[in-house]
């Protein structure tokens, strides 16, 4: 199937099931060769260090516990089809804990995944397309895209089929998992940049600009961005480079960061450390250099018309009835979930019951209009980023029922679903509720984000999770603190990795500990305050104090209401915080940071999520492996 019948609006002629049908991302020598591999490594013939390099490129990774895995699942640009989703369900119910996570790079997580069934699963989620080559590693990640491109109103144009050209383009690259650190790539074509192009290796922003009386496609590309122990923005390569040329720029740029790159000391092998040692004007010289020799080569061409690519137009296949309310809820309640770590919640076999308000403020929060009259795309918050295996069903019905057959994941770790009919909204939020999936406020300050932290991670200090199930329960409580500054973001980090990228966050959240005298250890969170992605420009957020877990929900508090009672008229939560002055913060918030015997409460001395005093035992962790 070429590329044109892959986003075409006309019904699909060889699909197992209805909806847009996307080619495969799985390759069966794939499967053969981790097999073949992981019985060598079970023979002794290779040692635990290259077995380790070798699994980390297919998506297998080391948790803290002994003797399982967190199996990631690469999902280009978050989209998921029905068959997708399913084969998603299947796995997680079958291997893992009954549920899966939604990571902020579009990926799909599970957890307690045991190595020897790690064969069965990549073979079940290859028979649906899904492959989990180069999730991990030192390899050209999940390039991430604009879950809502192509319907977006305000967008340039629709960045989807470049950013499913490079992906493609980069599979199984013979540079791509060869790398000395891993590499990032994002595609936005809109002007707020909700995937953060400038902190990823490569970001292209959508551009168009006037050749000749005709409107040219095009990007701005950045190079070097990065968070983590070192947050830098990348500089721009170019204002504006022809769409056509972007697969020659982004091997020209993987070329010099293969070459140049520090394969010594991991802790410093982003492309970002290799900028900045030997300056952006050398780097640009090397890049300009492996360009021209690459296009000398031949170059690399996209496999459509670039200024004409192929458009996703409305779904024009009939649509299955979506199962019923009742039916629906059963089928949630089902749902059959283990620990260990924080399991969501099972939802009621029966239907809530709700009000007109309860619906109102779903669509203020969680549906927007497409830039196509008449659908809307319908977030679906999910709390914690996760979802169980019947859940992951549903929305595979819905999807089919209401929407294209399919969803996109998003930064935020949720779901978008997307060419909803404008009068179809109100029976699919009956559904998502009598799922357990109709929470309003998504994307607002009421949608915490967390990686998954201390429960699984090696490297990880704090249960992020249970600061973040703690925070989402404490503003469904208090949606009044919520509606003060609904577009603020908080996001929370186990270790200084950023997984959930707290830098970027408004207020953002790292996970560390403090040592008490008579060597008792107290579970804390360094605030860093006032980052964001604003269009062109990242900003990101400036370290201020450091909380005791369990006190940063009043902190939190306090900062909303400090907010309300004092910004300038019409300024946002965002703004007001990147410009408040840092000693403000640290004396409102005192005698909270105080940690000493006197002020010392019981509960401090307990992580969130946890039932015993905090003892972090972080191991060397597989992220630099």
């Amino acid at each position: 199937m070429n590329s044109t019948e892959q986003r075409s609006g006309s019904s699909p002629q060889a699909s197992s099931a209805i909806g847009r049908n996307q080619p495969s991302f799985a390759k069966q020598s794939d499967i053969d060769e981790f097999v073949a591999t992981l019985e060598r490594y079970e023979r002794g013939e290779i040692n635990a260090e290259d077995w380790r390099s070798f699994r980390l490129v297919r998506g297998v990774y080391g948790q803290r516990q002994d003797d399982v895995q967190m199996f990631r699942i690469k999902i280009p640009q978050g989209i998921l089809s029905a068959q997708a989703l399913n084969a998603a369900a299947d796995a997680c119910e079958r291997y893992s804990r009954g549920f899966a996570h939604i990571t902020t790079r579009q990926n799909i997580q599970m957890h307690f995944v045991k190595l020897s069934d790690t064969p069965a699963i990549m073979n079940d989620l290859a028979a649906a397309g899904i492959t989990t080559r180069e999730a991990c590693g030192h390899s050209v990640r999940n390039i991430v895209g604009c879950p809502m491109a192509g319907v977006c109103p305000e967008e340039l144009f629709d960045v989807t089929p470049y950013a499913d050209a490079t992906t493609r383009y980069f599979l199984r690259h013979p540079l791509a998992s060869s790398l000395p650190r891993k590499f990032k790539i994002a595609f936005s074509g809109c002007g707020p940049d909700c995937v953060g192009t400038g902190f990823n290796d490569i970001g292209f922003r959508a551009e168009i600009r006037g050749i000749n009386g005709k409107a040219e496609r095009g990007f701005r590309i950045t190079a070097g961005g990065g968070t983590a122990t070192l947050c830098q923005a990348g500089d721009v390569l170019y204002d504006f480079v022809p769409a056509g040329e972007i697969l020659s720029v982004a091997e020209a740029i993987l070329r010099v960061f293969h070459q140049h790159g520090n394969r010594r000391s991991k802790a410093n092998a982003r492309m970002k450390y290799l900028i900045r040692k030997i300056g952006w004007d050398n780097f640009k010289k090397l890049y300009y250099e492996e360009f021209a020799e690459f296009i000398a080569q031949g170059g690399a061409s996209l496999p459509f018309d670039p200024q004409h690519p192929p458009v996703e137009t409305a779904p024009a296949w009939d649509r299955p009835a979506a199962p019923a309310v009742v039916e629906v809820a059963q089928r949630a309640a089902s749902a059959k979930m283990k620990g260990p770590g924080i399991v969501p919640p099972i939802p009621r076999a029966m239907p809530e019951l709700f009000s007109a308000e309860d619906y109102e403020a779903f669509c203020r929060t969680n549906v927007m209009p497409q830039r196509q009259d008449g659908y809307a795309a319908v977030t679906i918050h999910l709390p914690m980023g996760d979802l169980s295996g019947q859940q992951f069903r549903i929305v595979a019905d819905l999807a089919l029922a209401y929407g294209d057959g399919s969803v996109r994941t998003t930064a935020r770790q949720n779901l978008l679903m997307r060419w909803v009919k404008r009068d179809d909204v109100s029976e699919l939020y009956r559904r998502l509720r009598a799922a357990g999936l109709g929470p309003s406020g998504a994307e607002t300050i009421a949608d915490v984000t967390s990686c998954p932290g201390a429960e699984s991670c090696r490297l990880a200090v704090t249960q992020s999770r249970g600061l973040g199930r703690e925070l989402t329960e404490y503003f469904a409580a208090h949606p009044e603190l919520a509606t003060i500054a609904p577009e603020a973001t908080i996001k929370i980090s186990g270790c200084p990795n950023g997984c959930a990228q707290h830098h970027v966050s408004t207020f953002g959240f790292q996970g560390g500990l403090h040592r008490l005298e008579g060597n008792r250890l107290i579970p804390q969170y360094q605030l860093f305050i006032g980052g964001e992605v604003d269009g062109g420009e990242t900003h990101f957020g400036r370290r201020s104090v450091k909380l005791p877990a369990r006190r940063v929900t009043e902190a939190m508090e306090r900062l909303l209401l400090w907010y309300r009672d004092s910004h300038a008229a019409n300024e946002t939560a965002i703004k007001f915080f990147r410009r408040a002055d840092l000693k403000e913060i640290e004396s409102r918030l005192a005698d909270l940071c105080e940690i000493v015997p006197a002020s010392v409460r019981p509960e401090d001395f307990i992580d969130i999520g946890e039932d015993h005093a905090f003892a972090p035992e972080t191991k060397e962790g597989e992220c630099a492996a």
